[in-house]
């Protein structure tokens, strides 16, 4: 599995930097031909499917996340949201977690992922690709922001 990690800081408070992050649609918007949609009803919770479609048109592969894990920030405590990949393409998991820092917090993104059937010696440049992508995620959904309601 190619395991990674991205840390940003952010100019906002966890709560804010949280709900940021969690709006599953808006990562759509900052990965090359990609969207994102919650298949669930109502809002994000232990249960939760997230489904990243990838490709153009018939061409293209669904990746879908079920939520293990949802506990966001509250009172200090760390927010950490847990994905696990449940699709045949894409094979492993994702964690966000949202650390307070004073008025600011701190996001971290680590994900372990494998693509099937490619063999194991491409890990490394799937973690890299991982890295490059969800680190444009992070910054985008951090900074790019047009208010509530996002797009």
């Amino acid at each position: 599995m190619a395991l990674f990690l991205i840390e940003r800081p952010s100019p906002h408070s966890a709560d804010e930097t949280w709900r940021r992050l969690t709006q599953w649609q808006r990562h759509g918007s900052y990965v090359p031909l990609s969207s994102v949609a919650l298949r669930s009803e109502g809002p994000t919770r232990v249960g939760s499917v997230v489904v990243a479609r990838t490709g153009m048109g018939r061409i293209g592969f669904e990746d879908p996340m079920e939520v293990v894990r949802w506990e966001p920030p509250d009172g200090g405590r760390p927010g950490l949201c847990r994905l696990e990949k449940r699709g045949s393409v894409v094979l492993g998991w994702a964690e966000i977690e949202v650390w307070a820092d004073g008025e600011r917090s701190r996001a971290v993104w680590r994900e372990e992922a494998r693509v099937a059937r490619l063999p194991r010696v491409l890990d490394a440049p799937t973690a890299w690709a991982g890295r490059l992508i969800f680190g444009r995620v992070l910054r985008g959904l951090l900074e790019d922001w047009r208010g509530p309601g996002g797009l």
